[in-house]
């Protein structure tokens, strides 16, 4: 029997239980994202709410078609993984007069959703 290799050369076991663990984050994130974001967002189209593939490192209230609140439009906030964690626990305080007025107050629900939109490239 064959292993694939992974980058580097690793190949096993390990490497296949460190892959299956990296990607329960990414699975519970699309679950609360699911449970917790459809409602008016979508990962390829606008909504309610912007798409949100390619989130992270994209320049706030710059989807094409959407119609920002003035606030997003002008606060040059740039999406990482920190400007995502501090929105989703509250946009209102990091953006003020922004349009979202969902807020997720548990910092491993944050962290989980912010993992799985990274996955969305």
């Amino acid at each position: 029997m064959t292993q694939g290799l992974c980058a580097g050369g690793a190949s096993g076991p390990a490497v296949q239980s460190a892959a299956a663990a990296q990607s329960v984050p990414v699975l519970r994130g699309q679950a609360l994202y699911q449970t917790r974001c459809s409602g008016c967002h979508a990962v390829d189209a606008n909504d309610i709410g912007p798409l949100h593939r390619g989130v992270l490192g994209r320049r706030a209230g710059t989807v094409p078609g959407f119609d920002y609140s003035p606030a997003l439009r002008v606060s040059r906030l740039v999406w990482t993984r920190q400007t995502l964690d501090a929105w989703l626990r509250d946009p209102e305080a990091l953006v003020p007069g922004q349009g979202m007025d969902e807020r997720v107050l548990d910092a491993q629900e944050r962290q989980d959703l912010i993992v799985y939109l990274a996955s969305l490239l």
